[in-house]
């Protein structure tokens, strides 16, 4: 998107319970007043700035920009807790993560360049995961990572059946089950061996955690399909989490089902850093990052 912006409203929420993102909170929704536009902010930063100029952050407010403050768990709460689609800049206040890639000094230099429009926006996916309780209640959630089924601290292995589509995939003994979207592909579903996805890609990957049979491997299958997953183990400590921020306990033969959610989440773009960038900052991959180049 180039020429002006057009912006009007901009939310900004900081990650709770961290002073200086409260700070930066603060400080950057003084700067947008500054340049006429309508400022909301987290209630916290709010009783903070303590001013009766700007409104409190509305999930389900229409703003032209929303400014996540923190890290990329502060992002993936935001993005989930969003009722509709806004656009979402991540600003990563301590490491470079993979969803907040602009850094505590490109703050402002890249909300010029978003006041000036001259920004992209990736569509990347949310997963829309039930839970139907034996008992016959049921639970949903939103996942903009991961929805992950793993045994407690002190279980043994469990038993899970794992359906696409209706169709028997597979019966798994192991320590869980990760289902993740893309975006997610470079949290807990790298750490246990699945693949590295493009964030755009429209695909969902099941990654099995420390399987006891050693050629049940990670899957990928279109991010259309109804993936449903059956706990088979009585009087085990199961759990699913959500984002790894949510969740609740799995007992015998609850039935989790995973699908694509309506929603997608709209990720501001205002740099020429790409998602191999950020690999091989983040993984020390090495390279120089001009193409060509020799790695020393």
């Amino acid at each position: 998107m180039l020429g002006g912006s057009g912006l009007k409203r901009v939310a900004v929420v900081a990650k709770p319970g961290s002073r200086e993102a409260t700070r930066v909170a603060g400080e950057l929704a003084e700067w947008l007043v500054r340049r006429e536009l309508q400022v909301s902010l987290d209630e916290t930063t709010l009783r903070a700035v303590g001013t009766k100029a700007m409104e409190a952050y509305d999930p389900a407010g229409r703003y032209g920009l929303v400014v996540a403050l923190g890290g990329d768990g502060t992002l993936l709460s935001v993005a989930r807790g969003r009722v509709g689609a806004v656009p979402l800049l991540g600003v990563n206040l301590g490491n470079l993560g993979f969803l907040t890639e602009v850094r505590r000094s490109e703050l402002y230099p890249t909300m010029v360049s978003i006041l000036a429009g001259n920004y992209t926006l990736e569509e990347r996916s949310l997963l829309q995961v039930d839970i139907y309780r034996q008992a016959g209640s049921q639970t949903s959630f939103r996942a903009f990572n991961d929805a992950v089924i793993a045994k407690g601290t002190r279980s043994r292995i469990i038993d899970l059946n794992l359906t696409v589509d209706s169709r028997l995939v597979a019966r798994y003994r192991a320590d869980g089950l990760i289902v993740s979207t893309p975006t997610g592909s470079t949290a807990y579903n790298l750490s246990a061996n699945g693949p590295i996805l493009h964030p755009l890609l429209p695909v969902t990957v099941i990654t099995p955690i420390c399987p006891h049979t050693l050629s049940i491997r990670p899957l990928a299958v279109p991010d259309s399909s109804s993936i449903e997953v059956i706990l088979e183990t009585k009087r085990e400590e199961v759990h699913l989490t959500v984002d790894g921020q949510e969740g609740t306990t799995i007992r015998y033969r609850d039935r989790i089902r995973v699908t694509r959610h309506a929603n997608r989440v709209l990720l501001v773009k205002a740099h020429d850093r790409s998602f191999y960038d950020s690999l091989r900052e983040k993984l020390r991959w090495g390279g120089l990052g001009t193409p060509g180049e020799p790695t020393p």
